[in-house]
């Protein structure tokens, strides 16, 4: 694991935030809670910019397209994308950096934000992987509020009629979403229990903005076999400021210059927290 991934996270939320300014529009608050799961995962997948059509690339869909700030800013990071080109053109007329993934960019393998198709898409990939005799892994991240969708578990039990231990999933646990509360929308627990009755092998992480954390159920999901593995992250919504965490209100929300200064403050303090430990 990159050590420094802790303190990088923090330079990361400073862009998301500048996307979202710059693009007067943004799922802020889930972009902030999977940060660290699109961080670890393009830590240590088998992906680069420079090889871009390797059939033995592994493979990651965003099933929560609607949080792509987060995914561009990774992407960015890693050298897929130009950071100075997504904040001069995101959300412009004609531009391809639009409100969710969009394969024309390289690096994403799919478009995705119809909440419920990502996971159905990975299950997908994971079965030609293995019907190829491909080593590539799969992964997607999904919401927690997209589970009430139906599509998910119908390929929940696809992934496990087929074995398919090239597959990982990862649900964003924030537990809010556009409405309020995930459990008051519609209840998910117990999830692991849910998930294990339909074959899947159950990773769950106390603290899903913990990049040790998340590392060692990735390194988990690598040793299961015949099953797929979900990991349950648990997340904060908004994570990095309390301006925003755990606020249903930062859904999808562009931050006065009031609210962006004392939020780049908070960043500030937690990086320079961190280097201190």
């Amino acid at each position: 694991m990159n050590p420094d991934l802790k303190i990088k996270a923090y330079d990361l939320r400073k862009n998301i935030l500048d996307i979202v300014i710059a693009g007067r529009c943004g799922h802020i608050g889930g972009d902030m809670s999977v940060l660290e799961v699109l961080m670890t995962l393009y830590d240590r997948m088998n992906v680069s910019p420079d090889r871009l059509e390797d059939p033995d690339r592994d493979r990651f869909v965003l099933s929560k397209g609607h949080c792509v700030e987060a995914l561009y800013a990774v992407l960015a990071e890693k050298g897929f994308l130009s950071l100075p080109d997504i904040l001069e053109r995101y959300s412009k007329f004609g531009s391809p950096y639009i409100g969710h993934p969009n394969n024309k960019l390289p690096g994403i393998e799919m478009n995705s934000g119809s909440l419920g198709h990502g996971l159905g898409v990975s299950v997908g990939m994971a079965l030609a992987g293995k019907m190829d005799g491909r080593p590539y892994r799969v992964y997607t991240a999904m919401g927690d509020g997209e589970l009430a969708e139906g599509s998910v578990w119908e390929a929940a039990m696809a992934a496990s009629h087929f074995h398919l231990d090239n597959l990982c999933a990862v649900v964003d646990r924030n537990r809010l979403q556009i409405s309020g509360p995930t459990e008051e929308v519609m209840a998910h627990e117990d999830l692991a229990a849910r998930f294990a009755s339909f074959g899947w092998h159950v990773i769950r992480v106390s603290d899903g903005n913990d990049v040790e954390q998340l590392n060692a159920a990735f390194d988990e999901a690598e040793t299961v076999k015949e099953k797929p593995t979900v990991i349950i992250a648990n997340t904060v919504k908004g994570c990095g400021s309390a301006v925003m965490e755990d606020k249903a209100a930062w859904h999808h929300k562009v931050p006065t210059q009031e609210e962006y200064d004392q939020i780049v403050q908070d960043f500030a303090a937690r990086k320079e927290a961190l280097r201190c430990e």
